[in-house]
Order: C-alpha cells, then sequence, then structure tokens
C-alpha cells in the first residue's frame, strides 16, 4: 500500500508540474501577445492605412516600376527599397512590393519587360522584407537594449548589401528559364 501511494505521489507531482508549466506558458504567451504583438499590429495597420490612402504606395511604385527593364535596374530599385531608413516603413504589409510587383506583372503580362527580368524583379521588390518586425522580434525574444541598438541597424545594413546581391543572383539563376 505504501509503494502504491509513493507511485501516485510521484504521478501527481509530475503531472502538476507538466500542468504548471503550460499554465505558466500560456499565460507568458497572452501576456507577449498583449504587450507587443497587438500593439505592432496595430502600428502596422496604421502604416498601411496612410500608404493607402495618401496614394504614396502607387506614387512610390509608378515612380520605380520603370527601373525594371534592365538588370541595372533592377539592381538600383533593390537598393532603393532597402535604403536602411526607407525598408522598415517600405516593409509593412508588403504593400509597396505588392502594388510594384502588381505594376511588373501586368509589363510583363503585355511583354513591356522581357521575361527573363521576372525572377530578378521578385527579389528587387522584396529586400525590405522583416525589417519592419525586427524591433518586435527582438521584443518578443526579450532582448537586451543594447542587443536592439545593435541588432537594429545590423540586419537593416545586411538586407541593404543583400539585396543587391540577391538580384544579380537572381538574374545569373534565370538564364534560360524563359526561352522557347
Amino acid at each position: 500500500m505504501k509503494g502504491i501511494n509513493k507511485l501516485l505521489e510521484r504521478i501527481g507531482r509530475g503531472v502538476g508540474k507538466v500542468v504548471g508549466a503550460m499554465y505558466q506558458a500560456g499565460r507568458d504567451s497572452v501576456d507577449q501577445v498583449i504587450k507587443n504583438v497587438l500593439p505592432f499590429m496595430a502600428f502596422i495597420s496604421l502604416i498601411i492605412g496612410i500608404i493607402l490612402k495618401t496614394g504614396v504606395g502607387d506614387w512610390i511604385a509608378k515612380t520605380l516600376s520603370p527601373l525594371a527593364g534592365s538588370l541595372l535596374g533592377l539592381v538600383v530599385l533593390s537598393i532603393i527599397i532597402a535604403i536602411p531608413v526607407l525598408s522598415p516603413l517600405l516593409g509593412p504589409g508588403a504593400v509597396i512590393a505588392s502594388i510594384i510587383g502588381t505594376l511588373l506583372g501586368t509589363q510583363f503580362a503585355t511583354k513591356a519587360i522581357p521575361a527573363q527580368y521576372a525572377l530578378p524583379a521578385l527579389f528587387a521588390i522584396n529586400p525590405q522584407v522583416g525589417c519592419d518586425f525586427i524591433p518586435v522580434g527582438l521584443a518578443l525574444g526579450e532582448a537586451e537594449p543594447e542587443t536592439v541598438e545593435i541588432g537594429v541597424p545590423a540586419v537593416l545594413f545586411s538586407r541593404f548589401v543583400t539585396g543587391p546581391l540577391a538580384v544579380v543572383l537572381a538574374y545569373f539563376a534565370s538564364i534560360g528559364l524563359y526561352t522557347k
């Protein structure tokens, strides 16, 4: 009888620890969502609303889409979009990339831009991807302030460098993809 009681006590404690850990994880998750994710979503919604309502997104897209007709233009487009100050503002909701992508898609469909530039164009319009989420990601990871001070600019500048490189690599990777 004593052995069964000890076994039941151990099982009870083990289950209690597991349930307690899961309960605490749930509380921590809800706390993170309330403190970090919801304010970020509200901010991004505000930025998207401003970009769409003011027409800034359309203006930027129409200004930048003519660059898609050549490799050099795509590299320049990538550099412009990846500027460390701009990329966090262009990233939310991928509004600018979506608009530019739609404009470029129509240009590819009408054969105004050769199909060989489709893959590099994809990389040219997306170097800002993730740059808007970096501060939130670091906050969710409970990074130290010094880490945020160094991490955010490091990622922004790395995208500034890797964006144009990705365009060039995509250009060479797309050679021969669109032959008849």
